[in-house]
């Protein structure tokens, strides 16, 4: 052997400890983009399932008497697994005082919706109703 020869075989290629340390530098790489697309998922399937709750308490408020008929009290269904809740109160608001003359009184609406996965959206609304007798 030349004396080239020894040298250039030394330097030729990876040595074992070169090559895992590459190697675990692309498993946390994959590691780490693995949990970002996670995230991401799972941060689609909630925005998803908030959605859905939306639209539902949405088509719920949609289909509610007309204000004549809507009295307090409750109404409750379920619409394709969603169960549905809605309270129908006197407004009641702090430094705010209803005339008795006045031609109309607000009712609080809340539309409270169940999802299958068991979370919880409630959506407050205000709705007028003419006073009886006026």
């Amino acid at each position: 052997m030349s004396p080239s020869t020894k040298a250039d075989h030394g330097t030729a290629g990876f040595t074992l400890i070169e090559a895992v340390i590459a190697l675990a530098i692309v498993a946390i790489s994959l590691a780490s983009i693995g949990a970002l697309i996670a995230t991401g998922v799972r941060g689609t399937h909630s925005i998803d399932a908030r959605l859905n709750e939306l639209e539902t308490a949405r088509s719920i408020a949609t289909a509610l008497p007309v204000r004549e008929q809507l009295m307090p009290g409750s109404l409750s269904g379920e619409i394709g697994g969603h169960r549905w809740r809605v309270d129908v109160s006197p407004f009641v608001a702090t430094g705010f005082q209803m005339q008795p003359t006045a031609p109309w009184v607000p009712q609080a609406v809340a539309v409270t919706v169940q999802s299958p996965s068991g979370e919880v959206f409630q959506m407050n609304t205000v709705r007028l109703r003419r006073r009886a007798g006026g």
